[in-house]
């Protein structure tokens, strides 16, 4: 018996951490960005809580050299602040990439890393990574 048992309060911490909190899709429209030119397209990110508990949540955005988070090519991560979200919930981001005249053909890794906050966004309890490819032709 814990201590939490005794004031009926339940620690859900432990059951966060061992077990897979998210299921992360994602997908890019357009799919594909066009080598040696400016350009844009949309990372959209769903995360839904596989949990069984309420969760804070946030989506990091991390992007390799040649592609970038803003018009500059100087952005490189990017966090989405998703709130509070309910066992079985959706919610998504929608986050902007960009391809320059430096960008050459080839594949490009991007890294997406969804967080499970308490307290605040300060405060990580539990992660998970996912990578995602986009093509530049």
């Amino acid at each position: 018996m814990g201590i939490f048992d005794l004031f009926g309060k339940k620690d859900v911490a432990t059951d966060l951490r061992k077990q897979m909190p998210y299921n992360i899709t994602t997908e890019f429209v357009p799919y594909k960005l066009r080598s040696n030119s400016r350009g844009s397209t949309v990372l959209t990110v769903n995360v839904r809580n596989m949990t069984q508990e309420p969760v804070m949540g946030s989506v990091v955005v991390q992007v390799p050299d040649r592609i970038s988070l803003d018009t500059t090519g100087m952005a490189k991560e990017r966090e989405v602040r998703l709130g509070t979200i309910t066992p079985n919930e959706n919610k998504e981001a929608k986050i902007e990439l960009f391809g320059g005249v430096g960008t050459d053909k080839g594949e490009y890794t991007v890294t997406i890393t969804a967080f499970i906050h308490y307290r605040d966004y300060a405060h990580v309890l539990n992660a998970m990574k996912k990578r995602a490819t986009i093509e530049v032709v």
